[in-house]
């Protein structure tokens, strides 16, 4: 959707008026531009308490009678004190929602009156995010009208912000649009396939271990999760690498292209939506796709880890004993607990690659979902540099994280294993901090190390805010804020 500038002296015609307002706000329209009767109508509403800014709230007023305004839209944004950059972001991403799916082609966005930061770049990530939708395998009827919105239009912007704002966004679509994607239609070759054409699409250095050469790297944990599968598992190493980089940071991402649980099977209700627990990995694609176009002084590697847990005569089963990339051991205790198994591999091969930080993002556990609900995600960091960097840009950015605890010495104990150096599930409480203390076995202790357990924020059976039905890409736009302000 085009974002523009409002050109001085320009004659708006057949155009809706957004506005977000928060409790008590006074004039709002600006005096430089004509705009009609808006601004009795608008004192009418007020006067009536029609409309008194309550968060939440959201009114549509038709204009008969004005050349230049078909349709007056005012979004609540509650009480001032309680407003910020966020709530706004969700605001206007539902209000253009609304304002697009009304047969309005323009929109004139007035904002003058909020000072929140980052308000431009948050102008171009709604321009993208409002009107997404996942619909490509739905039949249209003959009357179906699609979100009809064009053209925002700003009093005043800052471009470069705008820009950087649709980058954010359609990074986080790109991401989205895969994780949608069902089983049938996206397993480890085809996401690996996606990857490649990625790479020579943004001059990104792509690497696809296959099956043959994930034996010969003693990549057991990925081969196991993926032998009961007719799609074999892939590894795939994207790179970015500027001239001059200051620091090398590596992205991990869990490919579960679909999680029956194994010979542990799921039980039917739990299997729906297990399209999505390749979203970590689609995630890392999005974040490659945006740090392409970006063009930070930092060198970004992407690694996924890609297999399809199914059960068959060639399934691994409990009790057997695997080895992964750094030559540890695993007893496999539960087949249903496999990202973790072959993010090890990833994570071993990533710190071969001696980086400043090593970040995995995965659709991890049940238990972080049930411990923070659906809106917030999980963060597992000793370092407190690297923690704080990642929850600053968690803020900018709307994405809410909750740092976990990651130390926790009866946990430690349950990781132990009689036949091999660890198992690979423990006991049903604290199971979100089991998997990440599992995972950092096979990080070298010398680097800095984040877990994102983004179950549970990985897919909305509602709208809300910036997020429509199904995939969110949740952390996409923070791990990209946290790439740009090192």
């Amino acid at each position: 959707m085009r974002v523009s500038r409002l050109k001085k002296n320009a004659k708006l015609k057949n155009i809706a008026v957004l506005i977000p307002m928060r409790e008590g706000d006074g004039d709002v329209l600006p005096e430089n531009i004509e705009l009609g009767n808006l601004n009795s109508i608008l004192k009418d509403i007020r006067s009536r308490k029609d409309f008194t800014g309550k968060k939440g709230s959201l009114l549509r007023v038709p204009i008969y009678d004005n050349e230049s305004v078909n349709n007056l839209y005012l979004i609540g944004l509650g009480k001032a004190e309680n407003v910020n950059s966020n709530l706004v972001r969700d605001s206007l991403a539902w209000g253009l929602r609304t304002v697009g799916r009304q047969h309005n082609k323009k929109v004139l966005l007035l904002t003058g009156h909020l000072k929140y930061t980052g308000l431009n770049k948050i102008f171009g990530e709604i321009s993208e995010l409002s009107s997404y939708e996942f619909d490509k395998y739905k039949t249209k009827p003959e009357d179906y009208e699609p979100f009809s919105l064009e053209e925002i239009i700003l009093l005043s912007s800052v471009e470069s912000d705008i820009e950087h704002g649709k980058v954010y966004a359609k990074s986080q679509i790109y991401s989205r649009e895969l994780a949608n994607e069902p089983g049938c239609e996206i397993n480890p070759v085809k996401l690996a396939e996606i990857a490649k054409k990625l790479a020579d699409e943004k001059n990104l250095t792509c690497e696809i271990w296959d099956e043959k050469k994930l034996k010969s790297e003693n990549m057991g944990g990925i081969l196991a999760v993926g032998s009961g599968s007719e799609n074999p598992p892939r590894l795939i190493h994207l790179i970015y690498k500027p001239r001059k980089a200051r620091k090398k940071i590596i992205f991990v991402g869990k490919g579960i292209t679909f999680d029956s649980g194994g010979l542990n099977i799921k039980p039917d209700n739990y299997m729906l939506t297990m399209k999505g627990d390749k979203t970590g990995a689609c995630n890392v694609l999005g974040i490659m796709r945006g740090v392409s176009e970006l063009k930070p002084d930092i060198e970004v590697h992407g690694i996924l880890s890609c297999a399809e847990n199914m059960p068959s005569g060639s399934a691994y089963k409990p009790d057997d004993i695997i080895r992964i990339r750094n030559g540890k051991t695993v007893e496999i205790n539960n087949t249903d607990a496999e990202g973790r198994l072959v993010l090890a591999d990833a994570l071993s091969l990533a710190s071969e690659l001696k980086p400043d930080a090593i970040i995995d993002m995965a659709t991890l556990t049940g238990a972080c979902a049930v411990a923070l609900g659906k809106w917030c995600a999980g963060l597992f960091v000793k370092d407190d540099e690297l923690a704080e960097k990642i929850l600053n840009a968690s803020e900018i950015s709307g994405e809410r994280f909750w740092r976990m605890p990651h130390e926790d010495e009866h946990i430690s104990e349950s990781l132990k294993s009689n036949f091999a150096d660890l198992t690979n599930s423990g006991q049903r409480y604290g199971g979100a901090i089991f998997a990440a203390l599992f995972l950092s076995n096979f990080v070298d202790p010398k680097i800095k190390y984040a877990h994102m357990d983004i179950a549970g924020t990985d897919f909305y059976e509602k709208e809300y805010g910036i997020y429509s039905k199904g995939a969110s890409a949740f952390g996409v736009r923070t791990c990209l804020e946290y790439i740009m302000n090192l």
